[in-house]
């Protein structure tokens, strides 16, 4: 089988400055490292760091309280998820006695810089995202009890009478179409509407490398990473609209060669906390698959 790979595949640069920021704490496992939910959205690379002394704890949301039991044979420090955390869990976390590393992703930490500011000045908070994910959850931290989250444009019909100006913003890793969908739909109900475009580069990048591997001629599209990823599952609705057959999977395990025997050519992406070593693995036995036609 033919493999296109997608140039966009792998850790973006926030993923990598996270894992970057816990191993240079962990110091190759002499110092304990506790992430407070998983670091990032991928139980492979959260096993590999494990090997480093770099634990998670809490849960998937980080909104449980931790129980971080003493270690006697090394120094200890916590740090923050990529996805970014409350400023009233970030009080909790500094409250627990250890040293503290932030990992969030510059990019989410822009986003809650923004909420943070036009809160502070009387603008109601509109985010367009999941409710459930934990960069969401983070978010609404800052927005001072003036935060609304929406995940669809129909949403906005849902949203109170909010007099005043209203700022827009999105999770970092929402479409882009979808997000301009929910900007016109604000606009047309409400009068005084900013709309701040805070999806970040990579995901843009990722949506339209997998449009491409479509363009150059994959006949089926294999979506690499976590099933809690929310960039990857958006990545695999996408090639499911794009007409393609789509396998979203988390390692070559999940591969059905028989299935897959069906197709000459295959695109392959990944999610931006999918790391290379997976991802060069799932190539490599798409590769050896001998195609039926």
């Amino acid at each position: 089988m033919k493999v296109i790979r997608a140039k966009s595949a792998g850790f973006c640069w926030g993923v990598e400055r996270a894992v970057q920021v816990a191993r240079e704490e962990a110091q190759g496992g002499q110092k304990r490292v506790y992430t407070d939910g998983p670091l990032i959205h991928n139980s492979q690379m959260m096993k590999a760091l494990s090997s480093e002394d770099i634990r998670e704890v809490g849960d998937y949301n980080s909104q449980s309280q931790i129980d971080i039991a003493p270690s006697n044979e090394k120094d200890s420090v916590v740090v923050v998820r990529a996805h970014g955390i409350s400023p009233e869990r970030r009080k909790y976390l500094k409250q627990l006695g250890l040293p503290f590393r932030d990992g969030t992703c510059p990019d989410v930490g822009i986003i809650a810089g923004k909420i943070k500011l036009h809160a502070e000045k009387g603008f109601h908070v509109v985010i367009f995202g999941d409710p459930e994910h934990p960069e969401v959850i983070g978010l609404m931290g800052y927005a001072n009890e003036k935060g609304h989250v929406v995940s669809h444009a129909d949403d906005i019909e849902s949203l109170p009478a909010l007099n005043g100006k209203i700022a827009l913003v999105s999770q970092s890793t929402m479409f882009t179409h979808e997000y301009k969908e929910v900007a016109q739909q604000l606009k047309e109900r409400f009068e005084e509407v900013v709309v701040f475009d805070t999806i970040c580069g990579a995901t843009k990048e990722r949506q339209s490398d997998l449009i491409l591997l479509v363009e150059q001629g994959a006949e089926v599209i294999v979506v690499i990473g976590g099933k809690h990823s929310a960039n990857t599952r958006k990545l695999a609705k996408l090639a499911t609209a794009q007409g393609r057959p789509t396998f979203h999977i988390e390692t070559s395990k999940d591969l059905d060669p028989n299935v897959l025997s069906n197709y000459q050519i295959a695109g392959v992406t990944a999610g931006a906390s999918t790391p290379e070593f997976i991802i060069r693995e799932v190539c490599e036995v798409l590769e050896q698959i001998e195609t039926k036609i």
